[in-house]
């Protein structure tokens, strides 16, 4: 989808998901290599059958990578190059810094309980997954001029799998992970209590490594609340639905919560409904502390420029907007204070503010 840029500036972009950002050429490649078919012919029309150009249920969304993760998860040469490739997009949309999540563990196929994507047990394990994803990160990073950091995810319907991701947190802190999420279908009761979870959360914060929790999506406004109290959330993952609890809105917006909104995603996946006032426009509206993210480009067809485009036509955003946007999202990043100034250095120098 190339639409005219709305907004050429330098960009930071804190919600995107690793396995949905990657290049159906090479989801073709692996395939092919790996003796993994798919239902057609031409890389195009792959493209075609996992995106999608409307919206449908949360279900139907998430059967998409169901499609394509068996080509990528568990080979190490696919993790690292979907990583690195990763880094290239993204430089090429002009994102000066950008933070990436995935779960390790939908990338494994080694010590991992129940195995993903109905593979064969094979020798990549979680810990292999994140080291490669580093790698590849890290070489990115090298090679196009842009600052990346990665998130790991806990999958709500997997509490037993939560422990294992903070410890990776702590032994790669310094090797890009920044931070901890719970991603997944949001729909799950109660799942912010599962006890896995709340566990690594808290070691999280005994630990000092950040935490974002998908919240407020799909669901209503109390897992947003549970999101900060029960797993002290410094970042709200969507959120759209903490409007519908004033004295939560209220609170948040003045302890500087940081909304980590995706429009376009919003639209496709029914989190959001046409026909009613977007969250962003209040979130804009009230001056609060929130960024624009893309969440899954490959599933959604889309660049960051999609969602500029999106908020500038449909929503009446302005260029003065966007560069206040992104100077909170680097406020809000997960970089230490040090390289969080120089980022803040950078897109001053660049808005010529």
């Amino acid at each position: 989808m190339s639409q005219p840029q709305v907004f050429n500036k330098s960009k930071v972009e804190l919600h995107v998901h690793l396995d949905g950002a990657i290049k159906p050429e090479t989801i073709w490649y692996f395939g092919q290599k790996r003796g993994i078919s798919f239902p057609v012919k031409t890389v195009e029309e792959l493209r075609e059958l996992i995106g999608m150009d409307k919206p449908l249920s949360l279900p139907e969304f998430l059967a998409k990578f169901d499609l394509y993760m068996p080509a990528i998860a568990g080979d190490r040469e696919a993790i690292k190059r979907v990583a690195y490739e990763f880094v290239e997009m993204k430089s090429k949309e002009n994102v000066k810094y950008v933070e990436v999540r995935y779960s390790p563990h939908l990338l494994a196929n080694s010590k991992v309980d129940p195995i993903p994507w109905n593979q064969a047990e094979g020798d990549v394990t979680p810990d292999d997954v994140v080291f490669l994803v580093n790698q590849g990160l890290q070489e990115g990073e090298r090679d196009f001029n842009i600052k990346v950091r990665s998130i790991l995810c806990c999958m709500r319907h997997m509490p037993k799998w939560s422990p294992e991701v903070v410890e990776l947190c702590k032994k790669y802190h310094h090797h890009t992970v920044v931070g901890i999420d719970l991603a997944g279908d949001e729909t799950i009761q109660d799942s912010t209590q599962f006890s896995g979870h709340v566990k690594a959360y808290e070691e999280a914060v005994k630990n000092g490594i950040h935490r974002t929790v998908h919240a407020g999506e799909v669901g209503p406004a109390s897992n947003v609340q549970q999101a900060v109290d029960i797993l002290h959330a410094e970042r709200i993952g969507h959120g759209y639905h903490t409007l519908e609890d004033s004295t939560l809105y209220n609170k948040l917006l003045q302890e500087n919560m940081h909304f980590e909104v995706c429009p376009w995603s919003s639209y496709l996946t029914g989190a959001w409904k046409e026909g009613t006032p977007h969250a962003v426009i209040r979130f804009k509206d009230d001056k609060a502390n929130y960024s624009l993210n893309t969440d899954d480009p490959l599933i959604f067809k889309s660049t960051i420029n999609t969602d500029y485009n999106m908020t500038k036509k449909q929503m009446g955003f302005t260029e003065e907007e966007f560069m206040r946007l992104n100077i909170n999202a680097a406020k809000s990043s997960f970089l230490p204070d040090s390289e969080k100034k120089e980022l803040l250095d950078q897109l001053h120098k660049d808005y010529e503010i």
